[in-house]
């Protein structure tokens, strides 16, 4: 019999990682594993343990527990500490940190080894993948923001490294500009094999970018996996707020089901008495009519409907946002609805909650 090969070795794996500062744990265990040409995001807010991570895989830090493995060597381990020069790992940040006294050849040259000839092929080469051959001679001052970042791209891969470490390299840069320096940039990065570790806060910004995102808060992964189940399963009420707004409706837990103005929620395996809360989006409530003071019928898929009085009405561009005060309670419900819907205030509207896009979890204390 044929034994089946070992599965290959990830590119980019941390272990166990922590990291402390002054007593307080900023990084508390995180473990990761990158393959050849994925591209992973580290996303969450400020102060999170995002940057510390990246900084002990780059080797400008060193953790206080765990390891960091390229290729399923350790760089980093206990006493073994690998220099950043000698990990093979290119760098991106939001400061492009172009060499100001440097043309653009130069500055994707720099630090390269071997014969001049060589070298200004490897250059033309980088620069032609990004589009800036044409720029070869000129000066950062003399470029734009969105093609000082393609220099820093080239740069950053005229070394060949397996792996790029991205700290928020396109926060700097307008958004109609971002979105095609970050494509541009992602697709030279996955044509060349490289593993990517990118940070970043901003959710839409992961989820354009990332084959998995690992959500940190207070210096752990608190959850980790593809764009999609990240943000249609999330595994609290944090989780599902750090990707948009949401609704929450409270209650508690009475014979397997929350009862709530718009019907009964099942809560499987809470027990009697638990306090609990409902998310949904705002994306995901339907409005409906008033038919003489009734709203439309129950339906399985999205319950009984509740009555709410509009507050305000916003239009966003290719949505619309309603504010409802509901009956029931007074709180404040938003829905989002696609296209141009703007019904004027005290305009009495029903509002149904598709029960496969509710979250339901127990209720955290405050």
């Amino acid at each position: 019999m044929f034994e089946s090969a070992p599965p290959p070795a990830a590119r980019l794996e941390i272990r166990n990682l922590c990291r402390s500062f002054g007593g307080r744990r900023v990084v508390d265990d995180v473990s990761l594993k990158i393959m050849p040409g994925q591209v992973t995001c580290l996303l969450g807010p400020s102060g999170c343990g995002k940057s510390t991570t990246l900084r002990v895989v780059a080797g400008v830090d060193r953790q206080d527990e765990g390891a960091v493995l390229v290729d399923g060597k350790p760089i980093s381990e206990g006493a073994l500490h690998v220099p950043p020069e000698e990990r093979g790992i290119g760098l991106m940040f939001q400061d492009f940190a172009l060499f100001p006294h440097l043309d653009v050849a130069r500055n994707v040259g720099f630090g390269l080894k071997g014969p001049r000839a060589e070298i200004r092929a490897r250059v033309e080469t980088l620069l032609d993948k990004v589009g800036m051959r044409r720029h070869i001679d000129r000066f950062p001052h003399e470029l734009s923001g969105g093609e000082q970042q393609r220099v820093a791209l080239a740069r950053a891969l005229a070394p060949s490294p397996r792996i790029m470490l991205m700290d928020e390299p396109f926060s700097g840069l307008d958004d109609r500009l971002r979105d095609d320096i970050r494509d541009e940039t992602l697709a030279v990065l996955k044509a060349e094999g490289t593993a990517v570790l990118l940070v970043t806060h901003e959710p839409a910004e992961a989820m354009r970018m990332a084959d998995e995102i690992a959500l940190m808060r207070d210096g752990r992964v608190v959850q980790h996996g593809a764009p999609y189940n990240i943000y249609n399963a999330p595994r609290d009420r944090e989780a599902a707020a750090f990707f948009s707004d949401i609704n929450v409706i409270e209650g508690v837990v009475e014979g397997a089901l929350c009862d709530t103005p718009f019907g009964d929620f099942l809560t499987p395996g809470l027990p009697d008495g638990t306090e609990v809360e409902i998310v949904i989006r705002p994306q995901h409530l339907r409005i409906d009519f008033d038919r003489g003071g009734r709203g439309p019928n129950p339906t399985k898929a999205e319950g009984t409907p509740a009555a709410g009085t509009v507050e305000r009405a916003r239009f966003l561009g290719a949505s619309s946002l309603v504010e409802f005060r509901m009956d029931h309670d007074g709180e404040i419900l938003r829905a989002q609805v696609p296209s141009v819907f703007l019904p004027k205030p005290g305009t009495r509207l029903w509002l149904m909650m598709r029960r496969d896009r509710c979250f339901v979890f127990p209720r955290r204390g405050r």
